[in-house]
């Protein structure tokens, strides 16, 4: 589905959905995007879904789309996620994929680390790997949101 949809109160936000393949990935525009704290929130979110998933920060830096030096420094707390930037809608993307992996796999992080390794037939690749090109973060996103569908 193609389309913006607006609310109606004096907090407004805007959802633009840009169809990328089968994934439709939401961009927003609302105050939010000025509030310092929520790239902070965001940018240390996706640092700890990346530790739990087993990713360095070379692999980070590939899933975001950022120099490892960035993502280094963003660690260190000396840089953030600009919300409204594709790095930060990738770096929600990957917090998105912690949380339906975990949920899963029932907070187990043997079992969480273990499918993140693992050669899965969907991806042709282990989810580690496919999470590194944009089409393959977004193919893990679906695969785990119709698994959970499921259970």
């Amino acid at each position: 589905p193609a389309g913006v949809i607006q609310g109606c109160d004096s907090k407004m936000m805007v959802v633009d959905f840009q169809q990328q393949g089968n994934f439709v990935m939401p961009e927003l525009s609302t105050p939010l995007a000025r509030n310092p704290a929520a790239g902070q929130a965001l940018t240390k979110a996706t640092l700890r879904a990346a530790g739990l998933l087993g990713l360095s920060n070379a692999a980070l830096a590939r899933v975001v789309g950022l120099s490892e030096s960035t993502v280094s420094r963003m660690a260190s707390g000396a840089r953030q996620l600009e919300i409204g930037t594709k790095p930060a809608e990738l770096g929600a993307l990957l917090v998105r994929v912690y949380r339906s992996l975990d949920a899963l796999v029932g907070n187990s992080d043997q079992h969480r680390l273990a499918w993140m390794s693992s050669f899965n037939r969907a991806f042709n690749a282990a989810p580690r790997d496919a999470i590194q090109r944009v089409e393959g973060l977004a193919q893990v996103v679906r695969y785990l949101d119709t698994a959970r569908a499921i259970a």
